[in-house]
């Protein structure tokens, strides 16, 4: 059967955005490569390698780019957490950005809320036991 790898986003610092994903959100630097011919790095990170069957997120680092036009095309990554208020909680201690407090969706019951990563890309956070009922 398939398998979701991986989601790749371009970041503007290729160290803020690794800190990010592994002190706040408790993700792994699983590798990290770097090409000097064409000027890139990569870094994967996530809970767990592709092997396991887990997706990760890729970083892609162009070393000439300081930031990007996030655009209107992309949503955000989603991740689910036991209780999304305590990591809520500690995601804003360590200095990170809520851009929606947790609380039910509007016109459903599924718990979320929203954070945004060192570039702005938007991560929602779903409340573990509502995963799979989805948005509703």
């Amino acid at each position: 059967m398939p398998q979701l790898l991986h989601t790749m986003i371009r970041v503007g610092d290729l160290d803020r955005s690794i800190d990010f994903y592994t002190r706040i959100l408790g993700m792994k630097l699983l590798r990290k490569s770097e090409n000097p011919e064409y000027r890139y790095t990569l870094a994967f990170v996530g809970y767990g390698e592709e092997s396991s069957g887990q997706a990760v997120v890729e970083l892609t680092y162009n070393w000439d780019t300081e930031s990007y036009d996030l655009g209107s095309g992309f949503g955000h990554l989603a991740i689910g957490f036991e209780d999304i208020y305590a990591t809520c909680d500690a995601i804003r201690e360590a200095g990170g950005e809520i851009s929606r407090e947790p609380g039910p969706v509007k016109g459903g019951s599924t718990e979320i809320a929203f954070v945004r990563d060192p570039d702005g890309y938007a991560i929602e956070l779903i409340q573990r036991k509502s995963m799979s009922q989805g948005l509703g």
